[in-house]
């Protein structure tokens, strides 16, 4: 596959919900920071917009993706739930499955740019 050859996976979860690219890396985000501020400057997002995207995700699932704490003496934080675990673990496994099942026509597709672009 070429490198610059890719798909991204978007997946509809019902009729207002979405969960692709962005939010599976602003999950990953608040894996890797234990922060939905400090995971949304790693995007280059507000984190207005990354609270509300969070909010969007907690709201549509039976449990909630991410646990947050108010910041204080000991500061804020937030956390996967278990149950945001599965659902990032399960989307980056959909988005590799995916990767590998339509490489052969990525490929292909690559074969037939032109080489400048």
């Amino acid at each position: 596959m070429g490198e610059d050859t890719s798909i991204s996976l978007r997946i509809e979860l019902g009729s207002d919900t979405l969960l692709g690219p962005g939010k599976a890396a602003l999950l990953s985000g608040i894996r890797d920071t234990g922060s939905i501020a400090a995971a949304g400057r790693r995007m280059g997002m507000s984190y207005k917009r990354a609270w509300y995207l969070i909010d969007t995700l907690n709201k549509a699932f039976q449990e909630p993706l991410v646990f947050a704490s108010k910041g204080g003496r000991r500061g804020g934080g937030a956390v996967l739930t278990s149950t945001g675990d599965t659902i990032l673990d399960s989307y980056l496994r959909m988005e590799r499955l995916a990767s590998a099942a339509v490489a052969g026509e990525l490929d292909l597709l690559a074969s037939l740019m032109k080489p400048d672009s």
